[in-house]
C-alpha cells in the first residue's frame, strides 16, 4: 500500500518541504530509503522500526521503500524520522492517510519512541505556513520556536504513541499556546561609561553604529581596542521584528538557539584568529552558516586582524561588499545573508609600539611591512572607518567622572537610524552603509564647499571609486546624527579624518 506524508529540512537559511512517499508491498523483507539521503537520514530506518515496535505496534515483514522528494536535494535532517514513521504506519493501514496532507511532521525519534527536538524548526515552520499546511507536529523541545510563526497550529509531541492515538481518534490533542511574556529592554553587562578617554574612537563607533559602517582600529596593546569593540552592540538600535526573525532562523539552523522566543539582542561574534576560511564563511557537504552569517544584523569582531590567515581574510571581500555569501558544494549552492558591522583591531607592527611617542619600536622595516601587508588593499578599501587608538593617559584613567553611557549614545544612534529608515524604506534597506552608488547620488547632496573639499581629498589621497563612495556614506551618517538634510563641509572633513590609511603603514 502506498502513503504520503510531509516532512521538512533546511537549505541555506530557509525551510524545504520534503514529500515522504512510502510503499509497503509483499516481497522479500527490506527497508530502503532513496532520494539522496545522507547517512543521518539512512539511519532513520533503524530508529523508525525500533521506535514503532517499542510503541507497542507490530508490523508485518514486507518490502518497504521510502522516497524523499525532491530527489536532487541532499537531505541531512534527523527530523525526517517522524514523517517516515507516520508514512510507514499509513502504508500499513494503521492510521488514515486521508488527512495527512494538511499536516507537517518534524521530529527525531528515539529507540523508545520518544520525540526529540531538532535544529532548524523555525525556518521549517515558516515554510509550512507559506505552503498552506494547517498544522505542524514537533517535539516538545521545539514548541516555543515553532510558535513564533503566526497562523500555524503547533502540536507538541512527547512520543510516537501519542501521535498515533491522535491520528486514529483515540486521543485529543490541543494546539500549543505561546507564553505571554512582557517585552523587556535587553540588559548589557558592558557599558561605554566604563571606557575612560578614547573620545575619537568612541565617536567613530557611534558613527559606525548609526550608519552600519565597518571600522578598523589600530593601536598598541592595552589601548582598549577590544574593550571598545565589545561595547559596540550596546549602542546599536534594537532589532526590528523582521531582523529578529532572520537572526533567529539562522541560529535555529546552526543549533545555537537558546531560550524562548525571538532573539532580541543583536549578535556579537568574535572568532579566534586561528579560525579557518570555512569557519568564517560556512561550509560542509550541505553548507551550514559560518561566522559572517551568525553575525547577521549584528557585529563581527576580528581581534588581531593580521594574525588571521590571508586566505581567511580575503574571503571576507564578498560579504563586506554584497552583504551575502554564496557557498558552492557538489550537492548544493547556498546563499547566506551576511549584513554585519565589521569591527577589526590590529597593532601597528608585530611588537605593537610603532608610532608610539612613549615607547621604542623594536621591529625592522621589513617585519613591519610583512606584518601590515597581511591586510590587502582591496580588503582595507571595504572598511569605511580607519582610526588610531592611542594609549590612554594617566589623567583620563584616574578621572572620577563617568564617561557618557551607552544608553545616551544609543539614543542618538536610534534617532539617526529612524531618519535612514524613512529615507530608504521603499528600497528595503536599513542604514546608509547599504546604499549603492545610484542611491548615493540621490540622497547624498553635497554643499558646494563640501564638494570642493572632497575633490581636493580625492586627488591628494589618491582615493579609489569605492573609497569615494564610503567617505560620502560616512558623511551622510554624520549629517544624520547632526539632523542636517544636506552634507556640509564639516561632515566631509570628519569623514575624511576617519579614513586615514597611513595609520596602518599603507
Amino acid at each position: 500500500m502506498f502513503a504520503r506524508t510531509f516532512g521538512a529540512t533546511t537549505l541555506g537559511v530557509d525551510g524545504l518541504i520534503i514529500d515522504v512517499e512510502v510503499d509497503a508491498a509483499a516481497g522479500l523483507p527490506g527497508f530502503d530509503i532513496v532520494g539522496l539521503a545522507d547517512a543521518l537520514v539512512k539511519e532513520a530506518k533503524e530508529r523508525v522500526r525500533t521506535a514503532i515496535r517499542n510503541s507497542g505496534i507490530q508490523l508485518r515483514q514486507e518490502k518497504v521503500t521510502v522516497n524523499l522528494a525532491p530527489a536532487d536535494v541532499r537531505k541531512d535532517s534527523s527530523g525526517l524520522d517522524l514523517p517516515i514513521a507516520v508514512g510507514l504506519l499509513a502504508a500499513y493501514g494503521l492510521v488514515s492517510a486521508a488527512t495527512l496532507d494538511k499536516y507537517l511532521f518534524a521530529a527525531e525519534l528515539s529507540l523508545e519512541g520518544d520525540c526529540r527536538g531538532i535544529r532548524g524548526i523555525l525556518p521549517m515552520a515558516v515554510k509550512a505556513k507559506e505552503a498552506g499546511f494547517q498544522a505542524i507536529f514537533v517535539a516538545r523541545d521545539n514548541v516555543n520556536e515553532a510558535l513564533l510563526v503566526e497562523g500555524l497550529e503547533v502540536y507538541a509531541l512527547d512520543n510516537l504513541q501519542q501521535l498515533v492515538q491522535f491520528l486514529t481518534g483515540q486521543e485529543r490533542l490541543l494546539p500549543a499556546q505561546p507564553d505571554v511574556l512582557t517585552a523587556a529592554e535587553p540588559e548589557f553587562k558592558d557599558d561605554f561609561a566604563d571606557v575612560q578617554g578614547q573620545f575619537q574612537a568612541k565617536r567613530a563607533l557611534e558613527i559606525a553604529a548609526a550608519g552600519g559602517h565597518n571600522v578598523l582600529m589600530v593601536g598598541p596593546p592595552g589601548a582598549g581596542k577590544t574593550m571598545l569593540a565589545r561595547r559596540m552592540s550596546t549602542i546599536l538600535p534594537p532589532l526590528i521584528r523582521d531582523e529578529a526573525l532572520e537572526v533567529t532562523k539562522i541560529y535555529s539552523i546552526a543549533g545555537l538557539l537558546t531560550g524562548h522566543g525571538l532573539i532580541k539582542e543583536r549578535p556579537f561574534r568574535s572568532p579566534h584568529h586561528t579560525s579557518s576560511m570555512t569557519a568564517l564563511i560556512g561550509g560542509g557537504s550541505v553548507p551550514r552558516p559560518g561566522e559572517v552569517t551568525l553575525a547577521h544584523h549584528g557585529v563581527l569582531f576580528l581581534d588581531e586582524l593580521p594574525e588571521f590567515s590571508k586566505k581567511a581574510l580575503e574571503v571576507l571581500r564578498e560579504p563586506l561588499e554584497d552583504r551575502q555569501i554564496t557557498v558552492s558544494r557538489v550537492h548544493a549552492s547556498v546563499t547566506f545573508p551576511s549584513s554585519f558591522v565589521l569591527i577589526a583591531s590590529a597593532n601597528p607592527c608585530p611588537c605593537g609600539m610603532a608610532g608610539s611617542p612613549d615607547h621604542t619600536c623594536q621591529c625592522t622595516p621589513y617585519e613591519i611591512k610583512r606584518y601590515t601587508q597581511k591586510i590587502s588593499g582591496p580588503l582595507l578599501d571595504r572598511i569605511d572607518i580607519h582610526i588610531r587608538v592611542p594609549q590612554v593617559k594617566y589623567e583620563e584613567l584616574s578621572a572620577r567622572k563617568k564617561a557618557e553611557s551607552s544608553a545616551q549614545i544609543r539614543q542618538r544612534v536610534v534617532a539617526a537610524r529612524e531618519i535612514q529608515l524613512q529615507r530608504l524604506a521603499k528600497y528595503h534597506l536599513f542604514c546608509n552603509a547599504q546604499m549603492n552608488h545610484a542611491l548615493l547620488q540621490k540622497f547624498c547632496i553635497l554643499e558646494p564647499q563640501a564638494q570642493a573639499l572632497l575633490a581636493q581629498a580625492f586627488k591628494s589621497m589618491k582615493l579609489s571609486a569605492r573609497s569615494y563612495d564610503r567617505i560620502v556614506k560616512v558623511a551622510r551618517t554624520i549629517a544624520d546624527l547632526a539632523g542636517e538634510e544636506n552634507i556640509m563641509a564639516v561632515h566631509i572633513a570628519e569623514a575624511i579624518q576617519l579614513r586615514n590609511d597611513k595609520d596602518f603603514g599603507l
